[in-house]
Order: structure tokens, then sequence, then C-alpha cells
């Protein structure tokens, strides 16, 4: 196996795991209250902000076709793959726990209510994840921008 590959399934094995641990213990009845943050069970049965939640039990079969297309055209496009193998093992492996989620407990676990200054959705490890990866992405294609005379 390849670096590439490794760095990915590392990546993507970490996150899968913590997050479905964090979710765990969310789902045995742990929480939290403060001013500005509560840590709370629920379960978005949408995406982001719970938006396509109309499409019910063909969302997560939507998400693995759009997941599996992806990862079909990293595989053909491997340079994609090798330049950015931990950013896409975060995505793959947060999304990859927020759809097993789905199968499980028929929505996504989310515990991460953000309200102090303005109320923000709320969201899981897995989106943090995600989240990142696409800003490592990010900030990886404006670096070699800037590299280039």
């Amino acid at each position: 196996m390849n670096k590439a590959i490794l760095k990915f399934l590392l990546y993507f094995c970490l996150v899968f795991i913590i997050d479905q641990i964090i979710k765990w213990v969310f789902l045995n009845g742990f929480s939290y209250k403060s001013s500005w943050i509560d840590l709370v069970l629920t379960f978005n049965k949408g995406v982001a902000f719970s938006m396509f939640a109309f499409l019910g039990e063909y969302l997560k079969i939507i998400q693995i076709i759009l997941m599996a297309l992806l990862f079909s055209y990293l595989m053909i496009e491997k340079t994609l793959f090798r330049s950015y193998p931990i950013a896409l093992g975060l995505i793959f492996g947060g999304g990859a726990s927020n759809v097993l989620d789905r199968f499980i407990h028929g929505g996504v676990v989310d515990y991460v209510f953000w309200h102090k200054w303005f109320e923000f959705a709320v969201f899981n490890f897995a989106d943090v994840m995600i989240d990142l990866g696409v800003v490592i992405i990010i900030l990886q294609s404006l670096n070699l921008i800037r590299k280039k005379p």
C-alpha cells in the first residue's frame, strides 16, 4: 500500500471510531448545559441545518451514492487523492459515520449546540472533521497557487 492510502485509512478510521464513541456517550445519557454551549442529544433527519429532511429514507441512499461516486472519481483521478489523503480521510470518515447513524438511529446523532452571541445549528465531531478536511484542502490549494511562478 502506498503512503496516501495508509494516511487516508488512518484518518478515516480515527474519525469514524472517535465519532461513534462520542455519539455512544450521548446515546447513553450524557448531557451538559452552560450559558454558552449545550451538549445535548438530538437527531438530525436532514443534512446541515436540517436541509433535505423531506427526503426521508432516500437521503441516506443519496448520500451513499454521492460518497461512492466521489470516491470512485478520486480513485480514477489519483493526483487529487495523493495530494489530499488526510483531508479526504477526515471528510469520508465523518461522512461515513454520519451515514451509519441514519441507518442505526434514523438520523444523524448531533450533540453540540452553541448559543452564545448567536444560535447555531446542532452539530457533532464528524461535522467538525468534515469542515476541517475542506479547510485543509482549501489551504493546501491556496499554498500551491502561491508557489507557482
